[in-house]
């Protein structure tokens, strides 16, 4: 109801509420990764996954944010080499299309804890969505290494691998 009508005037048709308005929009911008991204999409680019550990409680943050979220200190420049191997902690599949994600429906969304790391990463996993789990082992398809640019699309998705389901708590947190 708009102002007009609420006033006890009659509604005229432009008193309609706008629905939708589509707008085409551009936006061309330069990026700074700064240090701490920086040595991360160097690291992939080289097929390594590089977190930093926090030096108050020990935490691995993957990918760093160059400064612990918790204790706010910075890391310094000490990486830890982390496994492309993980276990998936939560899931979603997606089976309804988004114009700017060019996956074939449905597609399983997974939240991966890597192996050595403390927080999780956001990909998609190769799979019959009757298979996937919490628990679930997986690891990283990469693309081919002449392919390989500093970029995360570098991993083209996970699949599951022949090793028992990780114990729930070793991935409790992260739920």
């Amino acid at each position: 109801m708009s102002d007009r009508q609420m006033d006890g005037d009659k509604p005229s048709e432009h008193d309609e509420d706008v629905t939708l308005l589509r707008v085409p929009v551009s936006l061309d911008y330069d990026y700074s990764a700064g240090v701490s991204a920086s040595r991360f999409l160097r690291g992939i680019e080289q097929g390594k996954l590089l977190g930093q550990r926090c030096p108050v409680d020990g935490r691995v943050y993957f990918p760093s944010r160059g400064s612990c979220p918790q204790h706010a200190v910075t890391f310094g420049d000490e990486t830890v080499d982390l496994s492309d191997k993980g276990t998936i902690v939560t899931f979603s599949i997606v089976r309804v299309p988004s114009a700017n994600i060019p996956l074939e429906l449905p597609y399983i969304a997974v939240n991966v804890v890597l192996d050595g790391a403390d927080t999780i990463l956001m990909h998609v996993l190769d799979a019959n969505p009757e298979d996937v789990h919490m628990g679930m082992r997986v690891q990283a398809v990469w693309k081919p290494r002449e392919e390989w640019t500093t970029s995360t699309a570098n991993i083209l998705y996970f699949r599951a691998i022949d090793e028992p389901d990780a114990d729930y708590d070793q991935y409790k947190e992260h739920i």
